[in-house]
């Protein structure tokens, strides 16, 4: 049969309309199955040489090995990691910008009063990575050797025992006013924007809760006693301390690192980098490079790590509103 030109011109029409007729979803994972094909970048909130950016360092180096193409990180400070946060969310949603997501967007969610963004809402969940306990330490001029002894002092002593901590709504000081609301106990947080340590050191501050990894040489000096660990497991580093937990049941406070995208970005895409970094921190030597920062492998799926987000999201903000906190 001949087709007339008029009957032609509507079949390719047709045909051409075919994809937009089976919806975006198609173009979607057509275009996921060639991702990537040019470089990516995961954007950290934090400064070079931190925790935060060498363990990104890390999975971007592993990521690159195992797609084929580069995985860059731009470091972009300021504003407590809400810079890098609102510039990933206006992104290009195609999966070649990438947050470094950890658990200073979850608290600053309730920190910052006005926010250009939503985190919940405008960050797309992708894979966890590490968690990394602190360390409950006091200088050892304090009269407690245990939890309960020190619980027994603070109460004894409310608003005389110092808390430092890096900043407001740092790991450090939400920790310690998550020990605050269920000790029913009132630690002083003193903030510091240099090093907290000299004053620690010298007993002008007498506790801190800081992360495990910069913890260890104090502890194993003898210059500060370390009393808790803030997982809910004990740490292979410091196998002595129990978790915090078995003294207040339910308390557990650790930095975490995962990786996000903008909100858009097509779930194969989102999908394919689950199922990348999961293959990572199944290998038993990127596993170990990781532990060796001081911290536990989280593989997670999507769903499994989109939960833990929301739950630690409310939980710092119960303990944000708890302390009357705002950002500096």
């Amino acid at each position: 049969m001949k087709l007339s030109r008029k009957s032609l011109l509507r079949f390719v029409a047709g045909a051409g309309a075919l994809p937009l007729a089976n919806g975006s979803a198609g173009i979607r994972s057509a275009f996921a199955l060639d991702y990537p094909t040019r470089p990516a970048r995961i954007i950290v909130g934090f400064p070079a040489g931190t925790s935060s950016d060498i363990s990104a360092r890390l999975v971007a180096q592993r990521l690159s090995e195992q797609l084929g193409q580069q995985f860059i990180v731009e470091n972009r400070t300021g504003a407590g990691t809400n810079v890098a946060a609102d510039s990933v969310v206006h992104a290009s949603a195609d999966g070649y910008t990438l947050l470094w997501v950890t658990q200073t967007n979850a608290i600053n969610a309730t920190l910052y009063d006005a926010l250009n963004f939503n985190f919940i809402r405008d960050i797309a969940p992708v894979a966890g990575i590490l968690r990394v306990p602190a360390v409950m330490m006091v200088n050892p001029a304090v009269p407690a050797n245990s939890v309960p002894e020190f619980i027994a002092y603070a109460k004894a002593n409310p608003g005389k025992i110092n808390m430092s901590s890096p900043g407001v709504g740092s790991i450090n000081h939400v920790a310690g006013e998550l020990f605050n609301m269920m000790a029913g106990v009132k630690l002083t947080h003193i903030p510091y924007r240099s090093s907290q340590f000299p004053d620690l050191l010298s007993g002008q501050v007498q506790i801190t809760f800081n992360p495990l990894p910069s913890s260890l040489d104090f502890i194993r000096a003898g210059k500060l006693r370390g009393l808790a660990v803030t997982s809910a497991m004990r740490s292979g580093a410091l196998p002595s301390l129990s978790p915090l937990g078995e003294y207040l049941p339910g308390y557990e406070a650790t930095a975490w690192f995962g990786i996000g995208a903008p909100k858009a970005t097509p779930s194969p895409v989102v999908d394919r980098l689950n199922k990348e970094v999961n293959a990572a921190l199944a290998d038993p030597q990127f596993k170990t490079r990781l532990i060796d920062l001081g911290g536990a492998p989280m593989p997670l799926s999507i769903a499994e790590f989109s939960n833990f987000i929301a739950t630690e999201t409310g939980k710092w903000a119960t303990v944000v509103n708890f302390s009357g906190a705002k950002a500096e």
